[in-house]
């Protein structure tokens, strides 16, 4: 019985079922090796991110052995390290005649502070008042402080200063700090604090509310607290843009009536000649201040990117 059994014939049917399977299994092509296609992937990404953080460091590994060089050892060979390195050209920025160095850091840093102490209380006023909205209403307006953030600057930069001609501010630094204020920056700082206002809750300002306290009170004790991380990347990232500002101080400025450090720089370049080791020490120079501000509110600068995830 056992051996009939396992001579049994094959019928038909199993007989085409068995050369199909086989005929699949011959027509399926061999699985890739999926080890090496995410080794050579991983590799690839190493290398893409390599040379992504190269072209972002070496401006600044050129100005740090740059401006400790001097001018012959820079013309020979920019990126070799100084040997022996030198503090003339930073001894040499500050004792300039035209004091570019002292002007332009304090009209930069003023600059800077007024337009960012009037940017940050209108666009957190604006965009608690925003979200008090429709939802309708809101994208609307949203789509056209977008335009702010989409246009080039130098589109708007003549109509800018026909403004400021007809207001009488212009070729000054009132001037400078309401342009900027009325630029892309306000539009910057709407869109982050709008966006950080959808992650507290409605009860808080409905409780406020219902215990009589009217909407100015409401933002200023109880939003305005709420949005300092929003507030601390706010300032941050318009320190930075206003502090490297150079097209709005040049024209509505003028060269003749004032400079910040970034106008400062383009008069240290020569028409025929540039003294390159005091150019490197100018912007060496320039850099301390936004690189210590940074470094101060770092942890806010942090928060303030990741709360906005983690509500």
């Amino acid at each position: 019985m056992t051996a009939s059994t396992s001579h049994r014939p094959t019928s038909p049917r199993e007989t085409s079922q068995q050369a199909t399977s086989q005929s699949r299994t011959a027509a399926r092509p061999a699985p890739a090796p999926r080890a090496n296609r995410r080794a050579w992937a991983a590799r690839s990404h190493l290398v893409a991110a390599g040379l992504l953080t190269l072209a972002l460091v070496s401006p600044i590994y050129l100005t740090l052995v740059n401006a400790f060089k001097t001018q012959d050892q820079i013309i020979r060979n920019p990126a070799a390290p100084p040997a022996p390195p030198t503090l003339h050209n930073l001894t040499d920025a500050l004792a300039r005649p035209d004091r570019i160095i002292e002007i332009g850091l304090t009209n930069s840093a003023v600059t800077v502070i007024a337009s960012v102490l009037l940017i940050i209380p209108l666009g957190a006023a604006f965009s608690f008042w925003l979200s008090r909205r429709s939802a309708r209403f809101r994208r609307i307006v949203l789509a056209g402080f977008a335009a702010g953030l989409m246009i080039p600057p130098a589109v708007v930069l003549l109509p800018t200063i026909r403004i400021l001609t007809f207001l009488h501010l212009d070729h000054t630094y009132p001037g400078l700090v309401l342009a900027n204020v009325g630029g892309g920056y306000l539009s910057f700082a709407v869109f982050v604090y709008s966006g950080f206002l959808r992650s507290i809750p409605g009860e808080i300002i409905e409780a406020a509310t219902v215990d009589g306290a009217g909407s100015l009170r409401i933002w200023w004790t109880i939003v305005m607290p709420l949005l300092r991380p929003a507030t601390a990347t706010v300032a941050i990232f318009l320190s930075l843009w206003i502090w490297n500002d150079f097209m709005n101080p040049q024209f509505i400025l003028g060269p003749l009536r004032g400079q910040t450090i970034t106008t400062g720089l383009y008069l240290s370049v020569g028409q025929y000649s540039t003294n390159y080791a005091q150019l490197f020490g100018v912007m060496l120079l320039a850099a301390v201040i936004p690189v210590a501000g940074y470094l101060a509110l770092q942890k806010q600068f942090i928060a303030g990117l990741t709360s906005g995830a983690s509500k």
